[in-house]
């Protein structure tokens, strides 16, 4: 009987062995990077704009060698069509400064806002089965996670020239402002799904509030 038992926990050994085995050979292990989506999802507008706002609360100099109260006029340059974005922010944030918004026949300053860049990256890291349709069997075979991570950043960096008026002369020049958001989605072991993120706020499709209502 002894003997008998063996054999049998051998054959089971064997068996689970030969199923990991099988799975691991026809896992597959991929990582893959992209840039900006379009249109841009809720959540890498908030991955944007969040990087631009922590950018400006988060400086550590002073901002400019003008006085407080000084009129100025706001332009924006910059290669991605989402810049004029960054000079509303700032905009708003000068104002809380001290500094007047006024017409360039009235400023006093012109700050030019020149965006570096402002945008979102996405990565992607999988391990388990990819989905197989069903041209060689006759089912499809829906995507097995074992690990998959999807990751998004949002990055901001820009600085601003300040010219006097109506001289145009250079006055002054800041350190640039810059800063990451992130946004991570995980699966572990096919159904196990959580995200990480330093957003304030963001979508949340798997709501248990939202399902029970």
């Amino acid at each position: 009987m002894g003997h008998i038992s063996k054999v049998r926990l051998d054959k089971k050994i064997g068996l689970s062995v030969s199923g990991i085995v099988s799975v691991l050979m026809m896992s597959a292990c991929s990582t893959t990077q992209k840039t900006t989506q379009s249109p841009k999802a809720a959540i890498e507008q908030l991955l944007q704009s969040e990087a631009v706002s922590r950018s400006l609360d988060r400086q550590e100099y002073d901002f400019v060698s003008i006085p407080k109260g000084s009129k100025v006029t706001l332009t924006t340059t910059g290669l991605s069509k989402d810049s004029a974005f960054i000079g509303e922010i700032v905009g708003g944030w000068l104002g809380k400064q001290g500094y007047i918004l006024a017409n360039p026949k009235n400023a006093q300053y012109r700050v030019n806002v020149v965006v570096k860049s402002l945008g979102t990256e996405y990565g992607e890291t999988f391990f388990g089965i990819p989905p197989i349709s069903g041209t060689l069997l006759p089912i499809s075979v829906p995507e097995l996670s074992v690990y998959k991570s999807r990751n998004q950043i949002g990055y901001a960096n820009f600085y601003l020239d300040i010219f006097e008026l109506p001289s145009g002369r250079f006055a002054h020049s800041t350190p640039p402002y810059w800063t990451e958001t992130f946004y991570n989605d995980y699966t572990l072991l096919f159904l196990f799904t959580f995200n990480k993120t330093d957003l304030i706020r963001v979508p949340n499709l798997r709501s248990f509030k939202r399902i029970i209502k």
